[in-house]
């Protein structure tokens, strides 16, 4: 079998890899004269000033847009500034913070800009303040928490309060569009099918494994997140509903630097996160490296209630109380070093991993009836589980200068995942069943191979045009093995129905070109990515398997026009594919209750989708866009009635016909006062489904929205507040009807000790509102369900910063093996 796989890789390849080595040439052609602003600082005597941090600021509002640093001759240049009106602000510990007259960055070259393209501001004196404490000098204003970029939304994580003692995911679920299900499914805009991407590498997970991973981050590591709708072909052809991008902190400063955090929480349990970080950056050699210590705890409530049916005729129903405690340890690190080889060349090697030791204890009761309403079983469960995954991935980049304009970037990454699952369910009859205990032992080990290359090529060519091109190699190889044993009379017998092996590789091999061009006042840019995909999967337990083989265009193109200062239309669309997970597609078993299982689906294909969007912005901050979406063969999770009978439910992963998406979004910042800034996002839309499962044939759609409001308070003396609340209405997925949620969350800080301090507190989910109410209907079963999580807490945290403060700029690694880690579990 692996010969045949090898031959018919080899098959595809014979065309594919000539074209991606043309791709990545580099092509010849004149360097892009860019719109630079630039300048020379220095102090009263004349002498350069270096390391004094330079903002540009939006002129009609003030948001921060780019930030540089002056270099050992005071020097500074902010490249690629797009037409508008702005201003520059430069400071310095120990100097009066600077600020610029209006600087006017036309649609075309004016003459002042010269032939370089670049606007040179007169030379700027700072003015000693005869004061270097930072007690008395501010250096630098906070970010507001939402800003609205052309394509995308940023959350600026760093320095808010709301991140006290939170986790990276309770953080996401605060974001704008941003919904989370009881399962950890992500949704965008209301839209399942997102890439999420930790420092430009996609994570190796999906739904609950996902959700795990960034529980175990502190929201405390991150700079920032990043909501993409619609990426160009330079991204990974997944993600139908678009890309969430989260960066961590990165500490630039010279010499010997770092910070250490510590916070504690409590619900009903207790939240205690740790973490260190370590910089230590000279003229070639960066060595940087962080660890982060988790150990907190939750529980999960779940009712559910369940009537099934046959030709339409009510033959029975059960009641069911599930509740689990879910303690968690978690151990994250994170280290590398760059190295400048020469001027032209910078060298990286990263290496990172994370180990999570999870255990559950779950107990369940149930009750069942006949169809009028009497019992007719009663049963208690007792379920133990434990989940460990020690994780660690390897990358090593390399970043060249090529020519005039030109930069070639390769990645090779390599990364292993190793899980071991163990589950111990013991349940107790007192009607209804055998007067002894029935136990089922699950013992399931899973490892988790890829490897991949990646290169890519950007060329800046005359004419403002600017050229990208790549390629991409990826293996996966991923071996799953799983024991279930019934516990009878003490003897131990295995359970051939349920235990199994399961072996599944896959290849990718995939290339891209991009144009970018700018005219006077529009900007086009189009592009086209190609995706060889080669996968087996085999059951060595009754030899059933797959062997698929496809090769995919991804066109993508986008349009940007000024119609005048104040107003911006745009204009962009792309197609796109979802393929399954390796969770989804492994059919193993993992028990919730004596009739409850999760289980994948080996026969999932891939989905395919069509995005177009249009948006319209207003003295560049106000924004609305629409909206649409069509996917074939949409994947959805859905918990139906399982083969096996006997009233028992599986939740698995489903291919429906097709979806059909409209959307409308509305970003509204405002600024009621001086010391208050309110951002708002509303998203409305209309999700139609069809397709036909279980019996049940499914055409319905259901409108719906989700708002998000965050209010920024700036109170003096070192005192800030924010204020953030969401609300989801009720809606449509597939065949699950979910009823409205929402929540409020309030966070205080203080910054202290010459501002290398700063204490947090911070409250989730105030009146305990964010729970999950849901109902799925086929024609022969319907259940109800109502989940609630250890959701409201109080939260305390305390960040203590060291080192020097001078910044030079920095660099962020990017490895290749991006789509194959977000689909791993």
């Amino acid at each position: 079998m692996k010969h045949n796989y090898l031959t018919r890789t080899i098959y595809h390849y014979k065309w594919v890899l000539p074209l991606l080595m043309l791709l990545i040439q580099p092509l010849s052609g004149h360097s892009q004269l860019l719109q630079t602003i630039a300048g020379q600082v220095h102090d009263q005597a004349g002498a350069a000033i270096e390391f004094a941090t330079v903002t540009l600021h939006r002129g009609i509002d003030s948001v921060v847009v780019k930030s540089e640093y002056t270099g050992q001759q005071g020097e500074f240049r902010i490249e690629g500034v797009p037409q508008g009106n702005y201003f520059v602000q430069i400071s310095l510990v120990g100097y009066e913070r600077y600020t610029s007259a209006p600087v006017v960055v036309p649609s075309t070259r004016a003459p002042e800009t010269g032939t370089s393209g670049t606007i040179t501001l007169p030379p700027i004196s700072l003015m000693n303040s005869g004061r270097t404490n930072l007690k008395e000098v501010t250096v630098q204003t906070r970010k507001p928490l939402f800003e609205r970029e052309s394509d995308r939304i940023v959350v600026n994580i760093e320095g808010s309060p709301l991140a006290a003692g939170a986790t990276s995911l309770e953080v996401l679920a605060r974001s704008p569009g941003i919904t989370i299900d009881q399962n950890d499914n992500i949704s965008m805009r209301g839209r399942q099918g997102v890439l999420v991407l930790l420092d430009g590498k996609l994570i190796p997970m999906t739904g609950t494994e996902l959700g795990n991973m960034l529980r175990s981050m502190p929201a405390e590591q991150l700079e920032k997140i990043e909501l993409i709708t619609n990426p160009p072909a330079k991204y990974e052809a997944a993600g139908s509903a678009g890309i969430i991008a989260i960066k961590t902190k990165k500490d630039t400063r010279l010499g010997t630097n770092g910070s250490v955090n510590l916070s504690y929480g409590r619900g009903q349990f207790g939240r205690f996160t740790s973490g260190l970080s370590l910089n230590n950056r000279h003229r070639k050699v960066n060595l940087f490296g962080n660890y982060s210590y988790t150990n907190r705890s939750g529980f999960s409530v779940l009712d559910l209630h369940r009537d099934f049916y046959v030709n339409n005729s009510h033959v029975g129903s059960s009641k069911q109380y599930n509740y689990q405690e879910m303690p968690m340890q978690s151990h994250t690190f994170r280290g590398g070093i760059d190295y400048n080889l020469t001027k032209s060349t910078l060298l990286g090697l990263t290496v990172s991993g994370l180990a999570n030791d999870i255990d559950i204890n779950g107990t369940n009761d149930t009750r069942t009836f006949n169809n009028q309403g009497n019992p007719e079983a009663v049963y208690s469960s007792d379920n133990v589980r434990s989940f460990n995954s020690p994780n660690v991935a390897v990358n090593m980049n390399l970043k060249q200068t090529v020519g005039k304009g030109g930069e070639l970037t390769s990645d090779l990454d390599y990364a292993r995942y190793s899980s071991n699952r163990f589950q111990n369910l013991t349940t107790r009859f007192t009607m209804g069943g055998p007067a002894s205990p029935l136990v089922l032992h699950g013992d399931q080990t899973g490892l988790l191979t890829i490897k991949s290359f990646k290169a890519d090529y950007t060329k800046a060519l005359p004419k403002q045009t600017r050229l990208e091109a790549g390629a991409k190699l990826s293996w996966v190889h991923s071996d799953n093995d799983v024991l279930f044993t019934n516990i009878i009379e003490g003897r131990a017998l295995v359970d051939s129905g349920k235990t199994n092996h399961f072996i599944y590789d896959e290849n990718i091999v995939a290339g891209y070109i991009n144009l970018n061009r700018k005219f006077k006042k529009t900007t086009v840019q189009v592009g086209l990515r190609g995706e060889q995909t080669n996968a087996t999967g085999l059951q060595t337990i009754g030899e059933e398997g797959f062997d698929r083989h496809y090769f995919q265009f991804f066109p993508s193109a986008s349009f940007k026009h000024s119609i005048s200062e104040k107003h911006e239309v745009s204009m962009s669309m792309s197609r796109r594919i979802d393929r399954p997970s390796y969770n989804q597609l492994n059919p193993f078993r993992s028990y919730i209750d004596a009739t409850t299982y999760g289980a994948g689906n080996p026969s999932l294909q891939p989905q395919l989708s069509y995005n177009m969007e249009a948006t319209y912005t207003f003295l560049q901050k106000y924004t609305a866009s629409l909206s649409y979406n069509a996917t074939s063969q949409p994947i959805i999770s859905v918990v139906q009635p399982a083969p096996d009978g006997d009233r028992m439910v599986v939740s698995t992963f489903r291919n429906l016909t097709r979806q059909d998406y409209y959307g409308l979004t509305i970003t509204a910042p405002v600024e009621p006062a001086r010391w208050w800034r309110m951002y708002n996002n509303l998203v409305g839309y209309y999700n139609v489904f069809a397709g036909d499962l279980a019996g049940t044939s499914l055409n319905a759609g259901l409108p719906a929205f989700s708002l998000s409001s965050n209010s920024t308070f700036t109170l003096g003396k070192g005192w800030s507040a924010d204020l953030n609340a969401t609300y989801q209405s009720r809606e449509l997925y597939g065949f699950l009807r979910v009823r409205p949620l929402g929540q409020l969350t309030a966070g205080f800080q203080k910054t202290m000790m010459n501002k290398k301090g700063t204490l947090r507190v911070n409250f989730s989910d105030l009146f305990y509102t964010n729970r999950v109410r849901a109902t799925s209907t086929y024609s022969n079963y319907v259940e109800r369900f109502n989940q609630r999580q250890d959701s409201r807490v109080g939260t305390i945290s305390f960040v203590y910063r060291f080192g020097r403060e001078t910044v030079p700029p920095s660099r962020r690694i990017q490895g290749g093996a991006e789509e194959e880690k977000r689909r791993a579990s």
